[in-house]
């Protein structure tokens, strides 16, 4: 596969409140920070994550465009999806060959709705959003089946939070998710570009997998899906310092540790992690950022980045950075 690397990565201040900044407003300065971090102006393609469901309006994703300049027109797309998706949509787009950056950005704002009635309507239409359960109610089913010393996890996010300016300012610990709003980018870079750079972080493999949409046709104690992501990402294959998990509940890092094969010798979630702050949309695409920003810093040899979508981790997406190609 062709060789790509993270160059750059920034991310807001994450808030617990409407800031009252449009879309456009709230991207806007993370892309003036990649782009100087990376010296482009301009990228080859450029993909977003985002959901028009937070938003409240069709096509949102269109005016948050705005803030990256889409004149002259640009090679552009978007999921409705976590931007961790939009990362390795612009990967596959990269080994092309034909182009060799990508500007990949997330965003979203929670205060604006009721994120526990806007995640029910994900599910299953017929079967599963008639019951009326959202996502923490899907989390409690999941918790039950899982033995894990929550508090002790929580505790450790919130206490590693504190060192992280990004973070919001939690009095106390959590075991679920805080609603925040905020963004995150972060630009790929392939080819001729690889050898203009020196500090960069390498994805050294990249993949995702997914379970059945219906919990009851899975085993919630564990997560195949991210096992399997993880054993075609090689995060087996050596050493890792540095595992940046989408936790959204506390209980979910008993099961993501066990399905990526994670050791004692592991950080994990040196940066506090989602229960630190969860800016949906964006919050498994900063979970890359942080363990590139550790390995282009040199804390990190080898670290583990991995974003989750759907109800009790049924998407995961698991990525392996290192300091070498």
């Amino acid at each position: 596969m062709r060789p790509v690397a993270v160059a750059a990565f920034a991310q807001t201040t994450h808030t617990g409140h409407d800031t009252g900044l449009a879309e456009a407003e709230l991207i806007l300065p993370i892309i003036r920070s990649v782009r100087e971090q990376s010296g482009l102006q301009e990228f080859g393609f450029t993909c977003s994550g985002s959901c028009d469901y937070l938003a409240g309006a069709p096509f949102s994703f269109v005016s948050a465009l705005d803030a990256v300049g889409a004149w002259p027109p640009i090679q552009e797309s978007h999921v409705e999806m976590d931007a961790a998706f939009a990362l390795y949509e612009a990967w596959v787009r990269l080994q092309h060959g034909d182009l060799d950056s990508a500007l990949v950005y997330g965003f979203g704002k929670s205060s604006m709705g009721d994120l526990r009635e806007i995640m029910t309507l994900q599910l299953d239409p017929y079967y599963l959003a008639p019951l009326g359960l959202d996502q923490l109610s899907y989390a409690g089913l999941q918790g039950s089946a899982v033995s894990s010393d929550v508090k002790k996890i929580a505790r450790r996010s919130w206490e590693s939070a504190q060192t992280n300016e990004f973070a919001l300012r939690l009095p106390e610990p959590v075991e679920t998710a805080p609603i925040t709003d905020g963004a995150a980018a972060i630009v790929l870079v392939a080819g001729d570009l690889l050898r203009e750079r020196t500090n960069l972080a390498y994805i050294n493999g990249i993949a995702h997998r997914i379970d059945p949409h219906y919990p009851g046709m899975r085993d919630l104690a564990l997560s195949a899906s991210a096992a399997a992501a993880a054993t075609a990402a090689g995060v087996g294959k050596g050493h890792v310092d540095v595992a940046e998990l989408h936790v959204q509940f506390a209980h979910e890092e008993t099961i993501l540790v066990k399905a990526l094969g994670l050791g004692a010798g592991t950080d994990i979630n040196p940066s506090g992690g989602p229960l630190a702050a969860n800016p949906v949309m964006a919050t498994g695409l900063i979970r890359i950022g942080e363990a590139a920003r550790r390995v282009m810093d040199g804390t990190a040899a080898r670290a583990v980045a991995h974003a989750t979508s759907g109800p009790c981790l049924q998407q995961n997406l698991v990525a392996v950075l290192s300091r070498e190609s």
